[in-house]
C-alpha cells in the first residue's frame, strides 16, 4: 500500500508537497541562510542531522544558496536532486525554476492556461 504525504501551508512557505511515505526523512536543510529541520520527502532535506547542516553554513560544504540563484526575492532551499536547489517563489509575483517568469493575470489570455501555484493570491 502506498500512502502519500501532502503537505499544505498557508501563507506561502509551502503550498503542495507529494511523495510516497517510503521516500520520506527527517532530516535538516539550508532555507533562508540558516538550518531548518524537519519530516518530510527525502528530497525536501539533505542533511541528516542539525550538526551536518551547520557544517554546510560555515563553509565546510558548500552552500549552494549563497549567493541567492533565485530571483525577485525568491527564497531559495537545498535538495538533494539536480540542480541541488529550489526556488519558492510564493509571493513574489513570479514562478518557475528560478522565479523568473512573470505571473500572468487572471482572467487574461486563454480559457485553458494553466495558472502556477505560485502566483495564487489568497
Amino acid at each position: 500500500m502506498l500512502i502519500k504525504i501532502i503537505v499544505v501551508v498557508i501563507l506561502g512557505l509551502e503550498l503542495c508537497t507529494a511523495c510516497d511515505m517510503d521516500q520520506t526523512k527527517q532530516g535538516c536543510r539550508i532555507q533562508n541562510k540558516a538550518c531548518s529541520c524537519g519530516f518530510g520527502c527525502i528530497s525536501e532535506y539533505r542533511y541528516d542531522t542539525m550538526a551536518e547542516c551547520q557544517n554546510a553554513l560555515r563553509g565546510k560544504r558548500r552552500d549552494i544558496c549563497n549567493p541567492n540563484p533565485c530571483l525577485h526575492g525568491g527564497s531559495c532551499i537545498q535538495i538533494s536532486q539536480r540542480p541541488k536547489y529550489k526556488c519558492r517563489c510564493e509571493g513574489t509575483g513570479y514562478f518557475g525554476l528560478r522565479c523568473s517568469r512573470a505571473c500572468p493575470t487572471p482572467g487574461v489570455g486563454p480559457a485553458d492556461t494553466i495558472f502556477p501555484y505560485e502566483c495564487i493570491v489568497i
